[in-house]
């Protein structure tokens, strides 16, 4: 019998009530000051503050992605040694949709997760020490990869993993390319200013379903709906080795693949490291350590230099 948590931390973004609610975003979406030794430029840092994400071409060679994509076809035919728990099918077969805690369970992925070409930017922008909350590999197979519905990931790692504040950054490395017809992921850019209280209670080990179809915890169809008349919707289409980050807030999701193109992407959460999480803040106890790391030893070492 599990014993429920409860956080001692003010909780700035109450969420799962009886009925949804709209805020304003107390937290800043850049924490730090811009310089001209900072790994983005000005104009890309106001970007990204304007925008809730920022895409970034040609950061990795195709020597690097080729042997980032050869390790993702390798654990995606189950020769990894993956444990059991992190790999999610999809909803209707035993196709790989996802393969979570990819800095533990692989050497290639673990350096590509510390790289200073991904982790500078994001400690820049969150003015902080960072650590991976999350690491996961997305796959969505031609033909039959299925859909992710709209959310904002900080109202599910608010509510069910206890992070206190909007002070992470994911960041989306393409391993196959990404276009208009494919799955990209599509964004509203300047959502991330507004926090979407979503209605309905947290149901026991809600992640079970929630990897495989999100329900509880996305807005609903009237405030997606006014959200893209405000701020539109735009979709992060680029070629392998592109780079995508986006802020916690930001309302996101994708379409289907029912092309023949393959689209995987590694996505890597780096949360601040005065960020960490606490007990949940809507529901009873917080979700497995695969998709939240409940007890980082330290900040990631940034690490220089080429992958392969």
């Amino acid at each position: 019998m599990s014993i429920a948590m409860q956080s001692t931390t003010r909780d700035l973004y109450p969420t799962r009530l009886e009925a949804e609610q709209w805020t304003n975003r107390p937290d800043p979406v850049f924490w730090g000051k811009w310089t001209p030794e900072a790994p983005l430029t000005r104009a890309q840092t106001e970007s990204f503050v304007k925008n809730g994400y920022l895409i970034l071409e040609n950061v990795f060679s195709s020597s690097e992605i080729a042997a980032l994509q050869a390790e993702a076809a390798r654990l995606r035919a189950g020769d990894g040694n993956l444990d059991a728990d992190s790999v999610i099918a999809e909803p209707n077969s035993r196709e790989v949709r996802t393969v979570f805690r990819l800095d533990e369970q692989n050497v290639l992925f673990d350096r590509l997760a510390r790289d200073a070409r991904v982790a500078g930017p994001t400690s820049f922008l969150l003015n902080d020490a960072v650590y991976l909350h999350q690491s996961r590999l997305n796959y969505k197979p031609g033909f039959n990869g299925k859909e992710f519905y709209w959310h904002s990931d900080f109202e599910t790692w608010h509510a069910e993993d206890g992070m206190p504040r909007m002070r992470a950054i994911s960041a989306s490395i393409l391993l196959t390319d990404n276009d208009a017809l494919n799955g990209p992921l599509m964004l509203m850019p300047g959502s991330h200013n507004q926090f979407v209280a979503c209605a309905g209670e947290t149901p026991e080990d809600n992640h079970k379903s929630s990897l495989k179809k999100q329900e509880i915890g996305v807005p609903s169809h009237e405030a997606l709906s006014k959200m893209a008349k405000k701020h539109g919707i735009d979709y992060a289409a680029g070629k392998a080795g592109t780079v995508l980050l986006f802020d916690c807030n930001t309302i996101h999701g994708s379409n289907g693949n029912i092309t023949p193109n393959p689209r995987s992407n590694a996505f890597f959460v780096y949360n601040a490291w005065s960020n960490k999480v606490e007990a949940p803040f809507a529901a009873k106890t917080p979700r497995p350590a695969f998709l939240s790391a409940r007890d980082p030893k330290g900040p990631i070492d940034i690490a220089s230099g080429k992958l392969a």
